[in-house]
């Protein structure tokens, strides 16, 4: 029974320069498809470039002036009808021929003298193929679109390791020597309930973004946030040995607390008064690191005692510095220089751990520096250097001088 709704009928282009060639494909296509005519390899050009693109042509071979394989050729270079199928009809059986007209783009060939039965065939099954290929091309299009989603909530080592097939889904863990980062904001509390919800938002937002980009450029795997808090490793599921996998995250803590210094003159500048102040702990140790959770739900993360230390030693730092443990100093003490400090207990420790706060995190990047703050009794300066350039510059340095005179006349 003929398709009589024509909307939802395919169309095809009937390309050849005879009229009963094209009399006898009328003949046996018009029930099924909506059909377009042309009888020369310009006019099958124009009729195909027609919105919208034929969803399948059958061409002839042999025609005057431009030949069936220019015009697949054309087809395909064309963005509009690259993805159409093309059935070449001829009467030319010998492989070469074949061979061309595969070469040019074309999917399949009906030899002449036609028969219906083999037109119809050939017809549906290309369309169905196409049919199908257009449902996986968005199939993926869309598991392409989830998976850059998930990608958001998973750290890209864990995320590169499950869709590679590296790591399955299942619920294990193994034993490794790590070195894990965790910070927290001073105050938080405190300074978050003296915040609107648009601009604690906006400071926390920022505050996770950049401190993110830099844990990634150093390679670390990002745990998870908890609150104001970042817990962060380096180890697995890539390593580069346990001192380079320390070094990493001792220079990429160092990397935050600058580009924090930096938030602060630009938070300032804002009109914050008491903008965040991170604190940083850092321990190496082993711990169990796997899925966790249950069968329906798990998560990638650390568990053990080397990671309360790390919670610990982060408590125990001061705004603005790192405190790391005895032995990642060690690891790292060639090219970090440390203070001693008090030792510190953590839960499933039984031995206090002697703890080291880094050196020189800022001198080396004060010239870099992009803010200038000193505020403390009867002193109050900010500058921004970025901004002062010109004229603005060279009248912020008469100031400054004019200030130096008047400190150097007073008693």
């Amino acid at each position: 029974m003929a398709n009589s709704n024509s909307e939802n009928r395919r169309t095809l282009l009937l390309v050849d320069d005879t009229p009963d060639n094209l009399h006898v494909l009328n003949g046996i296509l018009r029930d099924d498809y909506q059909l377009r005519i042309a009888t020369s390899g310009e006019k099958a050009l124009e009729a195909a470039a027609k919105d919208p693109a034929p969803d399948l042509v059958l061409l002839d071979v042999t025609m005057p002036g431009m030949d069936g394989y220019e015009v697949c050729r054309r087809l395909k270079a064309d963005p509009r009808t690259r993805d159409v199928p093309v059935i070449f009809l001829t009467a030319l059986t010998q492989a070469e021929d074949e061979a061309k007209g595969f070469a040019a783009g074309g999917v399949d060939y009906v030899h002449k003298p036609i028969t219906p039965a083999t037109v119809l065939a050939r017809v549906r099954t290309h369309l169905e193929l196409r049919e199908t290929r257009r449902g996986l091309e968005d199939k993926n299009r869309r598991l392409q679109g989830l998976s850059g989603q998930l990608s958001k909530y998973l750290s890209p080592q864990v995320y590169e390791s499950i869709f590679s097939g590296a790591t399955d889904a299942s619920l294990k863990a193994q034993r490794k020597k790590l070195t894990i980062f965790f910070s927290d904001i001073k105050d938080f509390t405190a300074t978050s309930e003296s915040l609107s919800p648009e601009d604690l938002t906006y400071l926390l937002n920022k505050y996770f973004t950049e401190m993110s980009t830099i844990a990634l450029a150093h390679g670390a795997t990002i745990d998870k946030f908890v609150g104001d808090a970042m817990l962060m490793f380096f180890g697995d599921p890539q390593t580069r040995g346990v001192k380079e996998d320390a070094l990493a995250c001792v220079r990429m803590a160092v990397a935050m607390q600058r580009r924090m210094r930096e938030l602060q003159g630009m938070w300032r500048e804002k009109g914050y008064e008491n903008p965040f102040e991170m604190r940083v702990g850092i321990n190496t140790g082993f711990c169990n690191v796997g899925n966790f959770g249950a069968e329906a739900r798990m998560d990638y993360t650390i568990i053990g005692a080397e990671v309360n230390l790390a919670a610990r030693l982060e408590q125990n730092a001061d705004p603005g510095s790192i405190l790391l443990s005895y032995e990642t100093y060690a690891l790292v003490r060639d090219h970090h220089e440390a203070d001693p400090r008090p030792p510190v207990k953590a839960k499933g420790i039984s031995k206090e751990i002697q703890t080291f706060a880094l050196r020189h995190i800022y001198e080396d990047h004060a010239k870099d520096e992009r803010y200038v703050r000193r505020d403390r009794e009867g002193l109050r300066l900010v500058a921004d250097l970025d901004r002062l350039t010109g004229d603005q510059r060279t009248l912020a340095v008469a100031d400054l001088e004019q200030l130096l005179a008047r400190l150097r006349d007073r008693p």
